[in-house]
């Protein structure tokens, strides 16, 4: 009899985390921007580090309350696949905010929705509805007119087209690494699952930069400052509740929502340093928008099946 006033609590709850971590990511490209003076390399070894360091006490306390459970292979396997793309995807999208606008980089890494349903398709045989793939189709093209926009900026940034071209590598990556936790997450408690995979994010991350810097590394206040930030408030308030929610609603429905993440890194963008979007870029981010209204415009429980 409670069933159906349950799951809509729990749907509250799920979108409730969903806007606090979005808002929260949403802030990811001016805590980059502030210290672009620093290795990008660098930025992300930090933020990830300090991400799994604070999860610690977290870890903890679920252990001295819960069974322990271990990690069949398979699952090890998984975890450690999607905390190497984690990182992977950390170190070229905050690379692309050294060589692109804060608006171009924040859309273009959400292009993964167009991965995310081709593989659902295709791979796991998931069926959508058109107005789904209308949606899907919509908001990359939005994306795609930003891009686009970007070659007007020629000589205001670094390298747009590089920028351009990280953020969308790190949107590729991560479409691996939301599929991967959605598999896991079916099984496993948040903690379970986030723990051990921003363990194997800051390991890539921090290999990664003694590859390219050595052990010649200095860290200063302003960079330690600015990894506390991106660890507490994008990586675990943002990609936390991303993680949370991927266990409850599709891969391919939940990657379009964060489209509307780009609105909110555009805005900050323009409060903090004054980046005024281009029309264009206008344009294009009304069309992901409308996209996302696409997609979820007739969401129901068979729109997956």
């Amino acid at each position: 009899m409670n069933s159906a006033p349950e799951d809509r609590s729990h749907l509250i709850r799920v979108f409730l985390a969903l806007a606090f971590g979005l808002s929260a990511i949403g802030f990811a490209p001016i805590l980059v921007k502030i210290v672009t003076h620093e290795s990008a390399f660098l930025v992300a070894a930090v933020r990830t580090t300090f991400a799994f360091l604070l999860l610690i006490p977290v870890q903890i306390a679920y252990r001295k309350n819960q069974p322990k459970r271990e990690f069949d292979t398979k699952e090890r396997v998984m975890v450690a696949i999607s905390g190497i793309l984690l990182g992977l995807h950390l170190i070229s999208w905050i690379g692309s905010i050294y060589f692109t606008s804060i608006a171009s980089a924040s859309v273009l890494v959400t292009v993964h929705p167009i991965i995310i349903i081709l593989i659902e398709r295709f791979v796991y045989k998931t069926k959508f509805r058109l107005v789904i793939w209308l949606g899907v189709l919509t908001a990359f093209a939005g994306s795609v007119i930003l891009g686009y926009s970007d070659f007007d900026a020629e000589g205001t940034y670094a390298d747009p087209f590089l920028g351009n071209t990280l953020a969308v590598l790190a949107a590729v990556i991560f479409a691996g690494y939301f599929l991967i936790g959605n598999r896991v997450r079916q099984n496993r408690n948040w903690i379970e699952y986030v723990f051990p995979v921003y363990g194997f994010a800051a390991l890539t991350c921090l290999i990664a930069l003694f590859i390219v810097e050595g052990f010649t590394i200095q860290l200063s206040g302003l960079v330690l400052l600015a990894g506390f930030g991106l660890a507490l408030g994008p990586q675990i308030a943002g990609h936390g509740a991303l993680n949370y929610a991927i266990k409850y609603i599709s891969p391919t429905l939940l990657s379009t929502l964060i489209l509307f993440e780009p609105v909110v890194s555009s805005t900050m963008g323009y409060l903090f340093f004054q980046e005024v979007p281009l029309p264009l870029s206008f344009a294009g981010m009304m069309v992901i928008l409308l996209g996302i209204a696409l997609t979820w415009s007739r969401k129901r429980p068979e729109d997956r099946t």
